[in-house]
């Protein structure tokens, strides 16, 4: 059922962005955010960080970030608003630990859209040379922010056209793989889930942080719950089916693509610098044109669909944060026309596009911008899970200890230790980013400008006791 236009009023807001998705469309939209054939450009570093183990990776990720969806699906129930974590956290536990969840997810939408448009304009330089990298940068980005402007019907139709492109690729490369498998190209093998001369807990974490980078984007599908035709129930299952039909994907492509991998040993030693581990698996079973295909296939994914929706996301968060007085006021106006935050969603654009140049120029560029961001979406996801537990369990006395305490602790646990094996310098400048954030906190207190969250605790009947089961919509 679509939630009425006073929902958001019993919170103190208007409804001012267009109620015009559908679960198809947030299902796509998820998807298109994962990116169907996201491993193919970072398999081989996976691949290389699990010593082999790339589908045990992804398989611990998609695990971890069930429970996240879960604790997600939780909290939009209570509060069917824009803003994602920073809503959810700040309303749960509290507005000034809201704001600094906010800012961390934050460093990961920021982040998102720049290492996208920098990794497609490589990889397209790459087949181009005549068109260089910051040309394929200002035409991205262009693209994205023309689309995103005109509404979000068009974004999601745009989105839908794309998602149907990037998995006609995928069915090709797992059906040429398989066939390739059976002629006897490749091998058969257990040790993409589980090599025994290579297993290491330390070493299946660290390449699941960084396998991480692949599905993050579900948890978008929360920022446009004021979007949304249904409610909650509507959001929570998006979320779960987007993550879960990812996953099954990922493990899939990169299992084939595992066994299909020339010469493992040397993947594993050199870390994959060129980062055509996958491609190369491609042309084992293919040829040349298979290879081509999935390289342009997934520099065109991460610089268009991909960066389209992550500048939604994060222009949504931008909003939101700003429609309560917590960044400049600007950022919270709507076009009357198309009913998005305009304002945001170029801000967002001359980020992406700066930030896409300056680690362009940076060797390390697209590594550093892919460690900020997975750091920044974890701890994120930390503070949703203990927002869970404390707006359940402590505030309402929720009897429901299945759903709102053992299964966020377990999917906190989880992340926890995801984050303490991640790359050391993400965690450092991770933790910089965060400390600034706190440093702008103090400042707002200080100028008398403390957040405060409109309708933090809105009228509704307490919650009844319930057994110790998971609820339904997930």
């Amino acid at each position: 059922m679509a939630y009425p236009v006073d929902e958001l009023q019993r919170f103190g807001y208007q409804q001012e962005l267009r109620r015009a998705l559908r679960f198809r469309d947030l299902l796509a939209y998820g998807l298109i955010f994962m990116v169907p054939i996201a491993p193919m450009a970072i398999f081989g570093a996976v691949f290389s960080a699990s010593g082999g183990m790339v589908v045990l990776a992804y398989a611990i990720g998609m695990v971890a970030l069930v429970f996240t969806a879960f604790s997600y699906s939780q909290m939009v129930k209570a509060f069917p608003l824009s803003g994602s974590v920073y809503n959810y956290v700040g309303r749960g536990i509290g507005a000034p630990v809201g704001f600094l969840a906010g800012w961390a997810v934050m460093l990961d939408y920021i982040l998102v859209p720049s290492l996208l448009y920098l990794v497609a304009a490589v990889a397209m330089n790459a087949t181009v040379p005549a068109v260089p990298v910051w040309l394929w940068l200002v035409g991205f980005v262009l693209a994205n922010t023309v689309i995103n402007s005109r509404g979000i019907k068009m974004t999601a139709t745009a989105t839908w056209v794309m998602l149907v492109g990037e998995l006609l690729v995928l069915l090709t490369f797992l059906g040429v793989g398989v066939w390739a498998l059976l002629t006897g190209k490749g091998h058969w093998t257990w040790e993409p889930l589980y090599n025994p001369d290579t297993f290491g807990w330390s070493i299946v974490l660290a390449a699941t942080a960084v396998a991480v980078l692949s599905f993050l984007g579900f948890d978008g599908i929360s920022m446009l719950s004021e979007e949304a035709r249904g409610g909650s129930r509507v959001i929570g299952r998006a979320m779960a089916g987007a993550l879960l039909l990812a996953g099954l994907l990922f493990i899939t492509q990169t299992w084939v693509a595992a066994m299909l991998t020339p010469d493992a040993q040397a993947v594993i030693a050199s870390g994959d610098p060129g980062g055509s581990a996958f491609y190369d698996a491609a042309r084992l079973a293919g040829g040349p044109w298979l290879a081509t295909l999935c390289a342009v296939a997934t520099a065109i994914a991460w610089g268009l669909p991909d960066s389209m929706v992550a500048q939604v996301a994060i222009s949504r968060l931008l909003y939101a944060m700003a429609r309560d007085k917590q960044l400049p006021g600007f950022l919270a106006r709507v076009s009357r026309k198309h009913n998005v935050p305009t304002n945001a969603i170029l801000v967002v654009a001359v980020l992406s596009l700066g930030l896409g140049l300056y680690m362009a120029a940076r060797d390390d560029g697209i590594s550093l911008l892919a460690s900020l961001i997975n750091f920044g979406a974890l701890c994120a996801f930390l503070a949703l899970h203990v927002s869970v537990v404390v707006y359940y369990v402590i505030r309402r006395r929720s009897r429901n200890l299945l759903a709102h305490l053992v299964m966020p602790v377990i999917g906190a646990t989880i992340l926890g230790l995801v984050v303490w094996n991640a790359n050391v310098a993400a965690q450092r400048l991770g933790f910089v980013w965060i400390g600034f954030g706190v440093l702008v906190l103090v400042g707002l207190y200080l100028a008398g400008r403390r957040p405060v969250l409109s309708g933090l605790e809105p009228a509704q009947p307490a919650q009844p006791p319930a057994p110790a089961r998971v609820p339904e919509g997930v």
